[in-house]
């Protein structure tokens, strides 16, 4: 019986746990590791934001697929992995051993990237932190008007600027800080353009520069502009955990896990890694959930035939993929393949693909 370990509730490993319901594993004995019982979908965060959600409506329980899959579920944070030894250890100093291990933990937001932003940043991940912390800005808002200032020009600062001030209207004043050119500056022109115009409805005043310091009452930009802050929400890219440095695991420069076709780990063939976490070392791809999504039934595949001893397949992603930005209202932005369009029906579109996507994992819907 091999131990098969599962490290992390996140969109690929979801899509495992569904299969092994669907379809016993033999010859494994299945660990899922989370350090939350549910997975708060990343997509329709700016819908919950904005109040077209309630939460469960973004959730995944992960406890009732790991029982639907005959796996056992452990609620526990990894902080490091021996990969020469086979075993993980966790934060409250227990360890795991394995025999295959698969990694789909995500990346995370270096709360000190920004100087006292640990202090007083409000970070958007672990979605988890950020939910628990959100009434307390819905209460204050309650009382008196807000100074928001939303930093990072990606998708995600754009997305959750929009959902605050669509959410907040008069009661705050939202900013977003892009760290330098535009927001969506790895889109198309067409895209960002169109982003641009989004942000402009909502009068949400754009600073393409970097924010050099969070303080208590303000944000600092590199041109020594002040603003006034009682909300910064950090939407800052996602980084490598720390302590992969250690593992053993062939890392690329940024400190993500090095993987190949079949998404196996260079250097450790009974290692896999998917999503944020992973650089596939044959077609880098962006750090985008719509990748782990993707990988979630080939790798589905490829762990069924390694506890098998059969032969794996590799993994080859679409070379587009359709990219859906909300807009604070029930409007959206859409891109792929060159072509941009936009509208309420989009949003209406986008709606639909993440319902069904948290409905796919619901225990009822995978017996």
């Amino acid at each position: 019986m091999k131990r098969l370990v599962l490290l992390g509730g996140g969109h690929a490993h979801v899509e495992v746990l569904r299969t092994c319901a669907t379809e016993a594993l033999p010859g494994a004995q299945i660990t899922l590791v989370s350090p939350f019982e549910r997975l708060l979908y990343s997509g329709m965060l700016p819908g919950w934001v904005a109040g077209h959600y309630e939460l469960d409506d973004c959730a995944i329980a992960l406890k009732p697929l790991a029982v639907g899959a005959r796996a056992e579920f452990v609620q526990g944070t990894a902080v490091g992995i021996d990969a020469a030894a086979r075993r993980i250890q966790l934060a409250d100093g227990s360890e795991i051993g394995y025999d295959v291990l698969s990694i789909d933990i995500g990346g995370v937001m270096d709360r000190d990237a920004i100087p006292s932003a640990r202090e007083h940043g409000l970070f958007l991940r672990p979605i988890e932190h950020f939910a628990k912390l959100w009434e307390s800005v819905l209460q204050l808002a309650e009382q008196r008007s807000l100074y928001v200032v939303v930093i990072g020009g990606g998708a995600a600062g754009a997305e959750i600027a929009m959902a605050l001030q669509h959410r907040f209207g008069e009661r705050a004043r939202v900013s977003l800080v892009t760290g330098g050119g535009p927001p969506l500056a790895t889109h198309p022109p067409v895209v960002q353009q169109r982003i641009q115009r989004a942000l402009r409805r909502l009068r949400i005043t754009e600073f393409e520069e970097a924010c050099t310091e969070v303080t208590a009452s303000h944000v600092v930009l590199a041109s020594g502009v002040r603003l006034a802050c009682e909300a910064p929400v950090m939407a800052i890219g996602n980084g490598a955990p720390k302590w992969l440095a250690a593992s053993g695991l062939a890392l690329d420069e940024q400190g993500f896990i090095l993987t190949g076709p079949t998404l196996q780990s260079t250097s450790h063939a009974q290692v896999f890694a998917v999503g944020d976490v992973a650089t596939r070392i044959d077609m880098p791809h962006p750090k985008s959930g719509v990748y782990a999504v993707r990988a979630g039934a080939p790798l589905a595949l490829n762990l069924r035939r390694l506890v098998a001893s059969g032969e794996l397949q590799p993994h080859l992603p679409k070379a587009t993929s359709l990219n859906l930005v909300s807009c604070g209202k029930r409007y959206a932005i859409a891109s792929w393949s060159g072509l941009s369009f936009e509208g309420t029906w989009v949003w209406h579109w986008k709606d639909h693909i993440d319902r069904a996507f948290v409905a796919k994992f619901r225990a009822r819907d995978v017996q």
